[in-house]
């Protein structure tokens, strides 16, 4: 993965509906949710969602199939992993054991 496709990514996530949803649909598992059933247990405007599911869509993170008059929305587990390995890739190759393990130390704001 490249940076830029990780940081597209990632800032679909930023946001805490699209974040909401991408976490329901997780929880949901693979046969996922419908767009209604989306939008009962978040409680947002049908616009609304629609606005937020076309970038986790377009971005590559949830995947949508029509099922007759209905939407099913899916979470695509490779993007999600892929992406989230990405931020983990080199994770502590420069830290000793003894840095990983010490409590992180409180900075002060003054």
């Amino acid at each position: 993965m490249d940076i830029e496709t990780a940081a597209r990514r990632l800032a679909e996530l930023g946001n805490s509906t699209r974040l909401q949803i991408v976490r329901l649909l997780l929880q949901a598992g693979p046969e996922g949710l419908s767009i209604g059933e989306l939008q009962s247990r978040l409680h947002v405007p049908a616009s609304t969602l629609a606005f937020h599911l076309r970038g986790l869509v377009t971005r590559g993170l949830v995947h949508q199939q029509k099922e007759g008059r209905m939407v099913r929305c899916t979470p695509n587990y490779a993007a999600i992993n892929e992406t989230l390995a990405f931020v983990k890739e080199n994770c502590c190759a420069g830290a000793s054991v003894d840095e990983l393990t010490r409590p992180a130390k409180r900075r002060s704001l003054s």
